[in-house]
């Protein structure tokens, strides 16, 4: 998975597309601190219930999604972003195309 070139501007969510019934995920940067990826969404694609050992700061670049923590949906649309908190369980799903970009930050 190749990251983005650094020093150049880009418009994320013109840089990955939608594919029909799938989701595509590009990764933007990655480093012992953490990783950037970029993630597409097609109606009703979804990540089932999981944990991570790393908070995740989502936002969303286009679209709608529903983000549940710890079994609370929390309804997301363009240009509204949350934290999920590492160890909670979380689940996502598109409610209609969506587009986030996903920040994973290592350790304390």
């Amino acid at each position: 998975m190749a990251t983005y070139e650094k020093a150049t501007s880009y418009k994320l969510d013109d840089t990955i597309t939608y594919a029909q019934g799938g989701i595509i995920s590009k990764q933007v940067t990655k480093n012992k601190a953490g990783n950037i990826t970029l993630f597409s969404f097609d109606k009703d694609q979804a990540l089932t219930e999981h944990t991570s050992p790393y908070d995740a700061f989502v936002q969303i670049l286009d679209g709608e999604a529903e983000i549940r923590i710890d079994g609370q949906p929390h309804v997301l649309k363009k240009g509204e972003c949350i934290i999920m908190p590492a160890d909670h369980p979380h689940a996502l799903k598109a409610t209609q195309p969506f587009k986030m970009l996903l920040t994973m930050i290592r350790g304390e």
